[in-house]
């Protein structure tokens, strides 16, 4: 019987409105430099004897960000009914990725919790440099190129057309490039909002596509292999994977088992299906580096060092020598294509500017030698 006669028939799930706590988190994201002072400072308090449940209430405490702070006194509840701090963490991953959880789970049955969170910062502060060092990368081409769109605007919207008004008014016969520049102009002027507007359109659809798990691949397959920017990704990748498997198989889990996650957690979609390739042939007994030698994704050298590591049993020692070297060398990378995307885009800005001041200045020589 239900409650005063009623009885209830079906429930639904009521739709909650965006609180102010998730307001506040959507807002202020938790940072990476957040989550790695975390581990490091976690790890320091067990070490010297405290233990994880006065640990945690000591750094909520002392964190700042709110949206952090209410995540760690779920944690808390979580330890006092029973949990593991693994465990914990699992519930959150939008925080704490499956390999470190899977890492600590590890840690916390061998008691070497306070060395696997060092691990893990360790890790995470790898991924944040090499984030941060593509950013940093890509920076100046895009502040460059809003401010070459800015510049053309301004004289597609004010300077030519005042030019142009300027030379019809005097009936002059008008250069080649000063013809053409002023019909570009004057097109880009009566469909430059069509144009735009397509655009727009265009970039929309490309958005919607890039979202869906087939477009999301495309675009990562694409992103490996463009150039200079191609090769620092596919580095940083690898970097990744590579450092992830050493973490892990160091820390006893299997291989099938580090596959899995890595799958799970992967970034770059065109790695991830080789890393399910490698996972199924795996299974079929063929080994680590065997399966990744068929698939170019996976460099020489890293299919070598596997080998190697599987034959000398210190495949968690070489997979970190190959995340190192593959770092070094991304860095280079990214250094080199800073310093040659500066002098590349000032010369494209230069030749654009140079174009309109020399049809222009052209039109002007042009005139005065008709005797206008």
């Amino acid at each position: 019987m239900g409650y005063a006669g009623y009885q209830v028939i079906q429930l639904k799930a009521r739709a909650q409105f965006l609180s102010l706590d998730k307001l506040v988190a959507h807002l202020f994201p938790i940072k990476s430099a957040e989550i790695i002072l975390f581990y490091r400072q976690l790890a320091l308090l067990l070490e010297s004897g405290i233990d994880i449940v006065t640990s945690l209430e000591l750094l909520q405490s002392q964190i700042s960000n709110r949206a952090l702070k209410e995540v760690l006194g779920e944690v808390i509840s979580d330890l006092r009914g029973g949990n593991q701090f693994s465990a914990a963490l699992g519930k959150h991953p939008e925080i704490f990725s499956s390999i470190c959880c899977q890492s600590l789970r590890v840690g916390e049955q061998t008691g070497g919790l306070e060395i696997m969170l060092r691990q893990i910062a360790d890790y995470l502060e790898k991924e944040a440099a090499a984030t941060k060092g593509i950013k940093n990368a890509l920076m100046y081409p895009v502040v460059a190129s809003i401010f070459a769109i800015a510049v053309m605007g301004i004289l597609v919207t004010f300077v030519l057309p005042a030019f142009g008004k300027l030379y019809s008014s005097l009936g002059a016969e008008l250069p080649l490039i000063t013809r053409i520049l002023l019909d570009i102009a004057s097109k880009l002027q009566s469909y430059g909002i069509y144009l735009l507007l397509a655009m727009l359109i265009a970039v929309g659809l490309a958005f919607a596509y890039v979202k869906t798990p087939d477009g999301r691949y495309k675009l990562d397959k694409l992103i490996l292999r463009l150039p200079l920017v191609g090769r620092i990704s596919h580095l940083k990748e690898l970097a990744r994977c590579c450092r992830s498997i050493s973490i892990l198989f160091h820390a006893g889990l299997p291989l099938t088992e580090i596959m899995s996650l890595l799958t799970q957690g992967g970034g770059n979609r065109a790695l991830v299906k080789a890393l399910s390739s490698v996972q199924q042939d795996m299974i079929k007994g063929e080994g680590l580096s065997q399966p990744m030698a068929k698939n170019t994704i996976f460099l020489p050298m890293m299919v070598r060092m596997v080998k190697v590591g599987e034959e000398t049993g210190k495949l968690d020692t070489t997979l970190m020598a190959v995340a190192q070297s593959y770092e070094a060398e991304a860095e280079d990378k990214i250094r080199s294509f800073i310093a040659l995307i500066q002098p590349t885009m000032t010369l494209i800005i230069g030749l654009v500017i140079c174009f309109v001041a020399l049809s222009l200045t052209s039109a002007m020589y042009s005139i005065y030698g008709q005797g206008f």
